[in-house]
């Protein structure tokens, strides 16, 4: 596990290789972007990388390449915030069987998610985490709004979180 000292963020999922000019208009004030998987190409992850720091945890339709450049499942730390990052992470009450173990043991601060298209943002009371699935942002799926979060971490509190709703697909 690694500690940043990151405060402003922009996070958004399922891209599935798809690459918008506004995620540079809303994540150009963010200081790091998170990528909650299906990012779709190397092309996706280079252009994001290229407006601000990146970091990112590959999807269920991710290529070998997107797999060798990020983990499955992310660790890490943001001043006194513990982030546990994937794709396929359910809900409080409903978490997929695949990370369910990962995530009571670790007890992360924050838990963020994406693969369902449906923006969440859930208080987890049994673990004391804040759930985060930021919806899609690409333009394939069933999703009528396309949606992306910024959000901010001042030492241990998760504060001024946006929802940014980019419209639907073409």
């Amino acid at each position: 596990m690694w500690i940043d000292k990151v405060k402003r963020l922009g996070l958004l999922s399922d891209t599935h290789g798809w690459i918008d000019k506004k995620y540079a208009e809303y994540f150009g004030v963010c200081d790091e972007i998170w990528h909650a998987g299906d990012i779709g190409s190397t092309e996706t992850a280079d252009y994001l990388a290229g407006i601000k720091p990146f970091r990112a945890v590959y999807g269920n339709i991710d290529d070998y390449t997107i797999r060798q450049m990020y983990p499955k499942t992310a660790h890490f730390k943001v001043e006194d915030v513990t982030v546990m990052m994937t794709h396929i992470g359910g809900y409080p009450g409903r978490y997929d069987p695949s990370v369910r173990l990962e995530l009571y043991r670790t007890k992360p601060t924050l838990f963020v998610a994406g693969h369902s298209h449906i923006l969440k943002v859930m208080f987890d009371k049994n673990l004391q985490c804040l759930h985060i699935n930021p919806g899609a942002a690409g333009i394939s799926g069933m999703q009528t709004v396309r949606t992306l979060i910024r959000f901010t971490i001042d030492k241990s509190e998760i504060k001024d979180l946006e929802v940014i709703e980019l419209g639907g697909g073409l």
